[in-house]
């Protein structure tokens, strides 16, 4: 598991600066300071008794100090400055500015004590400041905290939203160290939620900014990100060097917290090495630095990968302890997507080790936490921001077809008033009336073509514009009212997921995977009657609901699904990509009780036994065909436990296999 923690540094035209070599200094220590933060914390104060009473220099000098207070959790003195500023003096000419600073310190200190979510609610107050009156630099540094805390808290979507407003800050402030500080906060946030690309050209444009105006701490930054950013490559040599750069700028500003995480994400390469005892090597120097510069985030970091390591070596009891004890921490700090990642990433290393129970059970932990981070409320960077800015362009099509209306309709009655006016004054009635039925012929046509291009963008927004299949929001807009009249969900719902489909990306480039997604629907559309819902539920998974409640016709079809997505490669080009999938799916009312359940409880059921599906080998499918339940309340109960209740035969499963295939992505 790799960690990464950069963050950032911030008046408006209307700050009056007194000092400008105090502030050079101010700056200096707001670069970095949190390389030394116990002697840079004496220095700040020093630079405060230095600053005229109430003056911009003082109040920069008492925020940076209050940073650093809080991330040594010194609560008396991070309190005294807290203090400090609401006693502010009324008559200082930056008076105003001092809401910002007070925000911006509590903000810290609940980010640094883990409470994430009570830091991003009190940061929301920043879409009340006035940018254009706010001291850049606080409003900056704000941001830029905001926009780190919600990608840690899981809200991806929002946090590449405040990144790009800390992006923007920063250039407006000319100001090259700050724009490869937020440049690597954003990578890293582009890299959550997925979308790699944008990750890889946003931290180049970072490491470009800190060229030119580079220092240790910033140059750490900024390779720390870029070696997680090229992790997912196939060749890792550009993640391993950059791993090894942060490091060596780490040492080179002798910051043993930035050391500490520098050795965590080097262990964490070692891990996808395989090289477990020197990943446990680097793991536990990490843990000991860690501690020393009372990191918890870093300590975090070195247990889990502790832990990853020692399961490597088979001492599995030994490491999952030490990967729930970093899991609890991060679950306790409500950091919702490193607690996601740690999830899958213990579930991989168990299927490794042939653990299958744990690995599924970790596996259904995971899913539930990316539900969360990355696919129900926030998951919007991922699967919906394309489909929210294709919403709003076709929002705006449709004003301007509404404008353009309106304007022909004014232009027909400006029209009929003047051919009235004609036909009053001339009495050319027989004219002035063929004239206005032109008109309002043509005003009919206008109206109808509108309702039908409002008809033909409705339809568009519930697609997936690379396969044509109907996309989650027509699926759950469909099965919203289904479920209403039916009182639970009824018939076989199936969800598929294609196997390795990274390795597709990463070998052939995403051009290859886009392929293989479009032939893959190809091939469920030719399987599915026309009356069946297919629907690309996201990235690589596709989910299917057919009417059929038969658990016979369910083992069918999914066994038609597995031979029609495996036996054979999938052309691109001069390429044969060999494709296979890994299915959940189930019958409803579940047998043999009958019961029904809410749409959304049947998916995570379906969910988890695909995730059963991968977990024992992939190519193959795994249906429900009865669970020994009484009631709603049993069945949930047994699902949240299927692999062990299958073990006990309170859970019918059926197991279907995909066809052997001769090579693999």
């Amino acid at each position: 598991m790799a960690g990464c923690s950069p963050e950032g540094g911030s008046g408006a035209a209307d700050v009056v600066v007194q000092d400008r070599a105090l502030r050079g200094e101010l700056e200096q220590q707001e670069r970095v300071g949190t390389a030394h933060p116990r002697d840079h914390a004496r220095e700040l104060l020093t630079l405060e008794a230095r600053a005229a009473e109430g003056s911009a220099e003082r109040l920069e000098a008492l925020s940076l100090r209050a940073a650093l207070l809080a991330q040594l959790r010194d609560r008396p003195g991070h309190e005294a400055a807290v203090e400090e500023l609401k006693q502010w003096p009324d008559a200082s000419p930056v008076r105003a500015q001092v809401p910002l600073a007070l925000m911006l310190a509590r903000a810290q200190w609940l980010k640094v004590n883990g409470e994430l979510g009570a830091g991003v609610r009190l940061l929301a107050g920043l879409k009340e400041v006035d940018a254009a009156r706010a001291d850049p630099r606080l409003l900056w540094r704000a941001t830029s905290l905001l926009a780190y805390m919600q990608g840690d808290y899981g809200e991806v979507d929002a946090s590449v939203e405040s990144g790009l407003k800390a992006l923007e800050i920063a250039r407006a402030m000319n100001s090259p160290w700050r724009i490869s500080n937020t440049d690597a906060t954003l990578s890293f946030n582009y890299f959550r939620s997925q979308q790699f690309d944008h990750a890889k050209r946003t931290v180049e444009e970072g490491l470009a900014a800190a060229r030119q105006d580079p220092d240790p701490v910033l140059m750490y930054s900024i390779h720390t990100v870029r070696g997680i950013v090229y992790s997912q490559d196939t060749d890792d040599k550009a993640s391993q060097q950059a791993r090894e750069q942060a490091l060596r700028y780490a040492r080179e500003a002798q910051a043993p917290g930035l050391q500490a995480l520098a050795l965590g994400n080097l262990a964490d390469y070692e891990l996808r090495s395989g090289n477990y005892p020197r990943a446990l090597e680097l793991a536990e120097q990490s843990l000991t630095m860690a501690r020393e510069a009372q990191e918890i985030s870093s300590e975090i970091l070195a247990r889990h990968n502790m832990g990853i390591a020692k399961i490597g070596m088979r001492r599995l009891e030994e490491g999952k302890r030490d990967v729930m004890q970093a899991i609890t921490v991060d679950a306790q700090r409500e950091a919702g997507s490193y607690t996601a990642d740690a999830w899958l990433e213990l579930g991989t290393y168990l299927e490794k080790v042939e653990d299958l129970p744990g690995a599924v059970d970790a596996y259904q932990r995971s899913r539930k936490l990316f539900d969360v981070v990355l696919r129900d409320e926030t998951r919007k960077a991922v699967l919906e921001a394309q489909a929210r800015y294709e919403d709003q362009q076709r929002q705006r099509e449709i004003r301007l077809l509404n404008q353009d209306n309106s304007l022909k309709t004014e232009q027909i009655r400006t029209r009929d008033l003047q051919l009235k006016l004609w036909a009053e004054l001339g009495g050319c009635v027989l004219l002035s009336g063929a004239l206005l039925g032109v008109a309002y012929r043509r005003i009919r046509r206008t109206n109808a073509a509108l309702a039908q291009t409002n008809e033909s963008l409705r339809v568009q927004s519930e697609r997936d514009p690379l396969t044509g299949l109907a996309n989650r929001r027509h699926f759950q807009q469909a099965i919203a009212q289904m479920t209403r009249e039916q009182g639970g969900l009824r018939g076989s719902l199936f969800l598929i997921d294609i196997d390795h489909f990274k390795r597709i990306n990463d070998q052939w480039g995403h051009a290859a995977g886009d392929s293989v997604l479009v032939e893959v629907a190809r091939r469920l559309r030719s399987v599915l009657r026309e009356q069946d819902l297919v629907v690309r539920w996201g990235g690589e998974e596709f989910l299917i609901l057919v009417k059929s409640e038969d658990p016979e016709d369910a083992r069918q079809l999914g066994q038609r699904l597995l031979d029609q997505l495996g036996g054979m490669p999938v052309d691109h080009g001069p390429l044969r990509i060999p494709i296979s999938a890994s299915i959940g799916f189930a019958s409803f009312p579940m047998a043999p009780q009958d019961l029904l359940l809410e749409w959304e409880r049947a998916i995570d059921l379906v969910d988890t036994v695909m995730y059963m599906a991968k977990a024992h080998g992939r190519n193959k499918a795994y249906g429900v065909a009865a669970m020994v339940a009484r009631d709603r309340d049993q069945l949930l109960a047994l699902a949240g436990r299927i692999e062990a209740a299958w073990h006990q035969g309170q859970v019918q499963l059926v197991s279907l296999l995909g066809p052997v295939q001769e090579g693999r992505a």
